[in-house]
């Protein structure tokens, strides 16, 4: 089962980025959580997400416990320890439920590893064939920031559900999806003056390129500020924004994360849409809970970023924002932490052509985030 992670407009060919790791896309993203039963039920009743595969004990995986959830081209892989000492609650211990693994879609894993670990990165996994009778998937990896790693999927040899080990996981209770699409990009949250050393291993390890650039002055507020850069890959199906602190007259968003991840880490997952009012009132009626802008955003909105398909009525009474570059606009909106901890968190994107992440919202964005951390006492 192959998905893709983009569409047709976002795969232009960026000429900065090498083409010595050919990315076909994202091809799962794995948590590790304290209870993976619990978890999937979560991301199916609130976020739409469908059963699709499962191992653990049934399946003669004695240590752990993994189901797969899938909507449209975005999977997710939710996996709990069974044991005590299992190395998966260190993970969880430290950091509470969180992304472990990002897996990369590739034609080549061996070659993958080959060019990533020549080229400075620390093996993960060594190049290993998993096999069942529906064929044999080829796995490897490198780490990244934190406890984050990358996997390689090469699976042109396989047809199962998913990988090897796991079985279809049948399930009476599968409630509609959410019109979510695929992974639009993937944000960390890296230490203070750690940010240009991930874009250089992002450039010289992968053959990235740095797409965007925002410092203190594009990002901050009355209290807070941040500075982030965006990379991506030649095709531009992946890309991954930077974050680190900067300095401000209180904490910010990315020093609440790193305190509260006890490290580096995914922030958050943007995930795209074709009709971002129909998935976020859908969202909302599930129980899922999204930051609010003032009212005040609204006014004079059309005259910052111009001419728009929809309606301001339902964009202002769900609090989606909308912003513009050169190449159209786009509309956005993100939900509160999906854990007790402050930590991971969700996007929700329509690119209505824009290219860009929502610059002109950032002031807006992160007042917002500063009222919610002021209610948490941690700002």
């Amino acid at each position: 089962m192959s998905i893709e992670s983009t569409t047709p407009e976002l795969e232009k060919i960026n000429p900065a980025a090498a083409d010595f790791l050919p990315l076909l896309g994202t091809d799962h993203i794995e948590f590790h959580v304290g209870n993976a039963k619990q978890a999937a039920h979560f991301y199916k009743t609130a976020f739409g997400f469908q059963s699709l595969a499962y191992a653990g004990l049934e399946t003669g995986m004695k240590d752990r416990t993994s189901y797969v959830l899938v909507q449209d081209k975005i999977r997710l892989v939710l996996t709990s320890p069974l044991t005590p000492e299992d190395p998966i609650n260190d993970h969880i211990r430290q950091h509470g439920d969180g992304v472990k693994v990002i897996a990369l879609w590739v034609d080549d894993a061996r070659k993958a590893h080959e060019e990533t670990t020549k080229r400075g990165a620390v093996s993960y996994m060594e190049p290993t064939v998993e096999k069942d009778a529906d064929g044999e998937v080829v796995k490897s990896g490198i780490k990244l920031y934190g406890d984050t790693v990358h996997i390689f999927v090469e699976r042109k040899n396989y047809k199962g559900i998913f990988l090897p080990g796991f079985r279809a996981w049948k399930s009476p209770y599968n409630p509609p999806v959410t019109g979510l699409k695929y992974v639009d990009h993937m944000v960390a949250n890296v230490g203070w003056n750690q940010m240009n050393k991930w874009v250089e291993f992002y450039e010289k390890v992968m053959g990235f390129a740095n797409l965007l650039s925002f410092d203190d002055k594009d990002i901050s507020t009355e209290y807070s500020a941040l500075m982030s850069k965006v990379m991506t890959n030649g095709n531009g199906r992946i890309k991954f924004p930077i974050n680190e602190p900067a300095k401000g007259k209180k904490r910010s968003q990315i020093e609440e994360y790193l305190d509260f991840y006890k490290g580096e880490g995914v922030q958050h997952i943007a995930v795209a849409t074709d009709d971002i009012v129909k998935t976020v009132r859908d969202l909302m009626s599930r129980g899922v809970e999204f930051l609010k802008v003032p009212s005040s955003y609204y006014e004079g909105l059309l005259d910052r970023v111009g001419k728009i398909d929809e309606d301001l009525g339902p964009l202002s009474e769900l609090g989606i924002l909308v912003d513009r570059d050169d190449e159209g606009y786009l509309l956005q909106l993100f939900t509160k932490p999906v854990q007790d901890r402050p930590t991971l968190f969700f996007e929700i994107i329509q690119r209505k052509g824009a290219k860009s992440f929502g610059k002109g919202n950032f002031k807006a964005l992160f007042e917002a985030i500063e009222r919610e951390q002021e209610s948490r006492g941690t700002l």
